[in-house]
């Protein structure tokens, strides 16, 4: 199934997209919009183009396992796309992703408007590919076996 994760932000919105095998995840684009229900209808329609059967939204939780202002905002989205599409929403720990994102650009040498265009495609891409780690591993059995 091909699954597609977002990076929800004030200004930026970060989407991914893996492979219908669900190995790999891989930056798609970024939203330049600051309305959440503009967002919403962007992630849905890009959901729908790229044949999506789950979303799954960054959800910032503090390092100590606490919710804040930008988790509340980030519940507030996931719940304005549920009232408008079946495609199954989920909600992940994204603790870290924007950190790791930017080390990855420092490491690729990538500065200016470059790396503020993609940054948050590739936030998205780690959420989704720790989401995906998480899936394939919870389907194999202590022997390594999968079910």
């Amino acid at each position: 199934m091909r699954i597609i994760a977002v990076d929800f932000g004030d200004m930026r919105t970060g989407i991914a997209v893996c492979d219908s095998l669900e190995t790999l995840a891989t930056p798609d684009s970024v939203i330049h919009e600051k309305q959440r229900d503009k967002v919403a209808g962007n992630v849905i329609n890009k959901a729908k183009e790229l044949s999506a059967g789950m979303i799954v939204i960054g959800l910032p939780v503090n390092m100590d396992g606490s919710e804040g202002e930008r988790a509340k905002k980030c519940r507030a989205f996931a719940d304005s796309l549920r009232s408008r599409t079946d495609i199954p929403i989920t909600l992940w720990d994204e603790r870290g992703s924007t950190i790791t994102a930017i080390r990855y650009m420092n490491e690729t040498d990538t500065r200016g408007k470059k790396r503020k265009q993609v940054v948050d495609a590739a936030a998205a891409s780690i959420i989704l590919q720790n989401f995906l780690d998480y899936r394939r591993n919870k389907k194999q059995t202590s022997d390594g076996i999968s079910k």
